[in-house]
């Protein structure tokens, strides 16, 4: 019995042991490489961004409270990006950051290169490993410039944002799997069209289509499915509570959810600017996408490698 006793107390000490090491070593700090990213003034550049927050990128249906004031006729995504949006995940609650140009609590603090840096790395002013909701890491050096331009451009907003709350789950994927994207893949600058090229670099630097549509861990966020085939789980956001399932994106014959559409189906699923309640898809902001730009991605998704991964409901009602 004593020896049991003993071994209980060893266990014991080294579970507190590694829990006192989490708590003093989970914020890891990482060197990032400056970007050379300076913001510019010029009405292009700073279209272009808006043009990418608003739309592909989709930045706004984060960063921006729905609970925020909209004048008569003003379309959604023209709410201030005050951050604050609260997520809550089984590791931590995260909170949007503040990414208007305010000097005390937005991104009026940052160097252009900081912002720009936190974009492509992962990695922010304070060199902490930020979370991997961001997926923007391959977009041209044109692009980020335009978007930082346009950041700087909107009207600045006082709003101080809590910091995430992690708990020790959180602590411990932190402090031994979470690293941040140190060697993306830039892709080179890239003139808009119509072709699979252009739809490839699109869902990759902007749109975000891989994270959803790939089955991921829940815990780490890490991809354990394959890419574009779907089956990743997400809540629902309303009170009605669900699940909805992403559905296969792959051109499979038998189980890829958009097989059978043609481009100017596609294009008019997103034009709708809607889905059903509560869903993670950000269709207004998809719908503010060209036309030419949904049919690019339309063409890439085509050239995706068929994977048979069955999506049997997209959508599962909570039990009563």
């Amino acid at each position: 019995m004593k020896r049991f006793l003993k071994i209980v107390a060893l266990l014991v000490g080294c579970l507190l042991a590694f829990i006192v090491y989490v708590q003093l070593t989970y914020n890891r700090k990482f060197t990032a490489p400056p970007t050379g990213i300076t913001a510019r003034t010029d009405s292009a550049s700073i279209a272009r961004g808006r043009y990418i927050v608003k739309g592909p990128a989709h930045c706004w249906t984060c960063h921006a409270p729905k609970t925020t004031a909209l004048k008569a006729g003003m379309h959604p995504s023209e709410r201030d990006m005050m951050g604050g949006v609260e997520f809550k995940t089984p590791v931590a609650t995260f909170y949007t950051p503040n990414i208007t140009p305010d000097k005390e609590t937005g991104i009026g603090r940052f160097t252009d290169d900081q912002v720009a840096r936190a974009i492509r790395y992962g990695v922010n002013h304070s060199n902490d490993a930020l979370a991997p909701f961001m997926m923007f890491q391959s977009m041209n050096d044109e692009d980020l410039t335009a978007v930082v331009s346009y950041l700087r451009a909107t009207k600045p907003v006082h709003n101080e944002v809590p910091a995430r709350d992690l708990n020790l789950l959180g602590k411990i994927i932190s402090r031994f799997m979470l690293e941040p994207n140190l060697a993306p893949e830039v892709m080179p600058a890239i003139a808009p069209d119509t072709t699979a090229h252009y739809g490839n670099y699109i869902v990759e630097a902007m749109a975000n289509c891989r994270s959803c549509h790939t089955k991921r861990d829940k815990a780490s966020g890490k991809f354990i499915g394959e890419p574009f085939a779907g089956g990743n789980e997400m809540e629902n956001e309303t009170e009605s509570g669900g699940t909805f399932v992403t559905p296969n994106l792959t051109p499979d014959s038998t189980t890829g959810r958009i097989y059978t559409w043609t481009s100017e189906q596609f294009v008019a699923r997103f034009k709708l600017g809607h889905g059903p309640e509560g869903s993670h898809m950000p269709w207004e902001a998809y719908a503010q996408m060209t036309d030419n730009d949904l049919k690019a991605i339309y063409k890439f998704l085509k050239t995706l490698t068929p994977v048979q991964n069955k999506v049997e409901r997209t959508f599962i009602p909570k039990e009563n």
